[in-house]
């Protein structure tokens, strides 16, 4: 679970955060943990992820992002 957070954070780092979505959630994820990392949402189990996931496309906040990225190493793997 730590690897939630740091992995929100190298999107932070790498300038991509404002381009996704984070949903986190299933059995040992609560909600405050979700709020304190920075998620965007928060599902108590998969299916709560795809309405979440398909409420954000109705939105209008799910956009194809044009810029292709190279290489964003993986949070935790230094």
């Amino acid at each position: 679970m730590p690897n939630m957070g740091r992995t929100i954070e190298a999107f932070e780092e790498y300038g991509l955060r404002d381009t996704v979505r984070i949903m986190v959630g299933g059995a040992p994820v609560r909600l405050e943990f979700a709020d304190d990392m920075g998620a965007d949402g928060y599902g108590e189990n998969a299916m709560e992820c795809v309405d979440m996931a398909k409420r954000f496309m109705g939105a209008g906040e799910a956009e194809e992002v044009e810029e292709e990225v190279e290489s964003v190493p993986v949070a935790g793997s230094d």
